[in-house]
């Protein structure tokens, strides 16, 4: 038959025991990490899933507003409103009077030839404001009439406004 010393069989325990528990500890704080980075995976997997992503070009219009831009005077509508007010005043009145009212006729011949000018060659063009997702706006101008209405989903490539369906 062996014998035990009991001091070294309880030495021999308590050492067993400490090894023992202080696994546990080191499995309990592996498990507690793990537990903490998948909780994290799941919350970040959770955030991308109800977070739907951004489109960078995606937006809605906002406003379309009308731009007049007056046309230049090529000199053509001034010396025809001149001819004309002319002619025109030249009806009017006799001797000095006659001279004054073919003057004056066509000084404002002329001043209103270069306004209709200028009116005629008078051009509208369209700025398309765009709300994007982020929050930013931009103007997009463009020089013909548009089929875009406020509230249209729209992606913005390179300048140009395409339907966002």
């Amino acid at each position: 038959m062996i014998k035990f010393n009991k001091y070294a069989v309880t030495a021999f325990a308590t050492g067993l025991l400490l090894t023992t528990l202080s696994g546990c500890q080191k499995q309990e704080g592996t498990t507690e990490q793990a537990g903490s980075v998948s909780t994290q995976a799941r919350s970040s997997t959770q955030a991308k899933q109800s977070a739907p992503a951004r489109c960078a070009e995606c937006g809605v219009i906002d406003s379309i507003r009308e731009v007049t831009t007056k046309g230049e005077g090529s000199g053509l509508g001034v010396i025809g409103g001149a001819v004309v007010g002319g002619l025109l005043g030249n009806q009017v009145g006799a001797g000095s009077g006659k001279d004054v009212a073919t003057v004056a006729g066509a000084v404002g011949g002329a001043v209103a030839g270069n306004q209709i000018e200028k009116s005629v060659k008078s051009t509208k063009s369209y700025d398309i404001i765009v709300r994007f997702e982020d929050g930013s706006s931009r103007v997009i101008h463009e020089e013909n009439a548009t089929a875009w209405r406020p509230g249209d989903q729209v992606k913005v490539i390179n300048g140009v406004i395409r339907s966002n369906s």
